[in-house]
């Protein structure tokens, strides 16, 4: 893919829109087009992460166990996977497995701390992103916890 056709693609995710064009050059072009066959492993679940991928083309199934059950979810064109993984190092939940021939953008946290080390604006952006999502979370959480309290009560 072209620069400006990856770009476009890194614009698309909410979290990188974020980014200034800049910014967004720069994770583009150190971004590492991959092509997978069908039944590649793209990661397993428990492996440390590194980064994230966004998907091409093709499907990506995500599999919570290696134990035969059906993925838990398939992901096509345009998903991103392992988000998380590009602020900070955690294990993998899921296994990547490529369904059909799949290509792939891989975006290594390396260069994501790179570029928000570069792009202080961009760095902004995305820690009030995140903390917005945090936020939700708690707040979900709070009414879950909240639900639960009535259910013991009731």
């Amino acid at each position: 893919m072209a620069l400006d056709d990856d770009m476009t693609l890194l614009a698309r995710q909410p979290l990188l829109s974020l980014l200034e064009r800049d910014a967004l050059r720069l994770l583009a072009f150190a971004a590492e087009s991959r092509t997978l066959r069908a039944g590649d492993v793209l990661f397993r679940a428990g492996e440390p992460s590194d980064g994230a991928a966004i998907v091409i083309s093709g499907a990506v199934a995500l599999l919570e166990s290696d134990d035969g059950r059906p993925a838990s979810e398939i992901v096509g064109p345009g998903a991103m996977i392992g988000e998380l993984a590009l602020f900070t190092s955690l294990s993998r939940q899921v296994t990547a497995i490529a369904r059909e021939p799949t290509e792939i953008l891989r975006l290594p946290r390396s260069v994501m701390r790179r570029v928000l080390a570069e792009s202080p604006d961009s760095a902004e952006a995305i820690t009030a992103a995140v903390s917005e999502r945090l936020r939700g979370f708690v707040g979900e959480l709070a009414a879950v916890q909240k639900a639960l309290n009535a259910i013991d009560r009731g």
